[in-house]
């Protein structure tokens, strides 16, 4: 075992401690909302939860872009999220205006690509969704993204995603591990999404792991992979690169999660990792230093290449200029579902949406 190893695990044990006090007073709070003594709120209007039980890099986003997707072309969508890391408080609701710092990355970066739905951020949810409700024209179906321990709404359908190679049945709660709370809570959620499932993972595999995850009678289970699009030219300008003419990759990344990405592009071309806390926000010094490295690469044919997260950030950045004549790319990505699972998914989200959608409709 390395030093570095063994450092972290003599760090994990001096905290678990404190990991069983955390672990106690999120337990009470659950309790609380479970036995009434804390509200949960339901709304006049069909409610969709994405969430999870680590602290982040499960792949909310790409799912949340992909109900928007599903659902879009038969209903008013609206998609709520808190903001994390923006720069206003309170309601926003975004326009053509609005800039990344007025919703946050994650939920600019799903207005850019969903202009025909409504997205919002708000830190109170119920808030939220009231100033949603009050639109001349109501969505019909609204998505809360990163929800999961916001037990203050009580979404209708409850999507709990897990990774594939860190599901929260092996993993600890905060700080001894990545769990917001214990793995107790899994059982909230009516549908749970095995994320990042890798392509060797067979059928075989696959049921045994949804063993250990051990649904419960009213859940259901898929698994979905990542899907790497062709990068496009972060200025606007120019054509796709296929993926598989990448030779030489600066890889600029400020995401929670950045290994499946570096993995996938280490098979097809040589990698150079530039790493950023996630949510990072750009300052002139980041900006000089990809200029740097960029330059100080020998091979011709090297690109910049980021996420489409970090994307919307680092073009908003006066100091973009410093780069934007550079060959600088983003990467998109979406999500798709193993075998039959996103046949199955969309088949039972839909009846249950129609058949609430409809309740709903009596009661006004």
């Amino acid at each position: 075992m390395d030093n570095s190893l063994k450092t972290r695990k003599i760090f994990a044990w001096l905290l678990f401690p404190l990991t069983m006090w955390y672990a106690i007073g999120v337990a009470l709070r659950n309790l609380l909302f479970s036995i009434g003594l804390k509200k949960e709120h339901t709304h006049a209007v069909t409610t969709i939860g994405v969430g999870n039980l680590c602290t982040g890099g499960a792949g909310k986003t790409p799912h949340v872009d992909y109900l928007l997707n599903l659902l879009k072309p038969d209903y008013r969508v609206a998609c709520l999220s808190r903001g994390y890391k923006r720069g206003t408080k309170g309601f926003v609701l975004a326009t053509d205006t609005s800039k990344v710092n007025d919703l946050g990355d994650e939920p600019y970066m799903l207005h850019k690509r969903h202009t025909d739905v409504y997205v919002a951020v708000c830190e109170n949810r119920n808030h939220g969704i009231e100033k949603l409700l009050a639109l001349p024209e109501p969505p019909q179906i609204i998505v809360l993204d990163d929800v999961f321990q916001h037990r203050y709404v009580k979404p209708d359908i409850n999507i709990l995603l897990t990774e594939y190679d860190k599901p929260f049945f092996s993993d600890f709660v905060l700080p001894y591990g990545n769990l917001r709370e214990p793995r107790c809570g899994y059982k909230r959620a009516n549908i749970i999404i095995v994320t990042k499932t890798p392509p060797t993972a067979d059928p075989i595999e696959r049921y045994a792991f949804v063993q250990k995850i051990n649904p419960k009678p009213h859940q259901q289970v898929f698994f979905t992979s990542i899907q790497y699009q062709n990068p496009r030219p972060l200025n606007g300008n120019g054509a796709e690169l296929p993926l598989a003419d990448l030779k030489n990759v600066l890889f600029v990344s400020g995401i929670a999660n950045p290994q499946p990405a570096i993995d996938m592009l280490s098979g097809i071309a040589t990698v150079q990792h530039l790493a950023f806390a996630d949510h990072h926000k750009f300052e002139k010094e980041d900006y000089a230093l990809i200029f740097s490295m960029f330059k100080n690469n020998q091979n011709a044919d090297t690109i910049i290449l980021t996420t489409e997260k970090d994307a919307v950030r680092l073009t908003e950045s006066p100091h973009f200029k410093q780069i934007e004549q550079l060959p600088i790319y983003y990467l998109p990505i979406s999500v798709q579902f193993v075998g039959r699972d996103g046949e199955d998914f969309s088949n039972g989200l839909a009846k249950t949406i129609k058949e609430n959608v409809y309740y709903l409709s009596t009661l006004q």
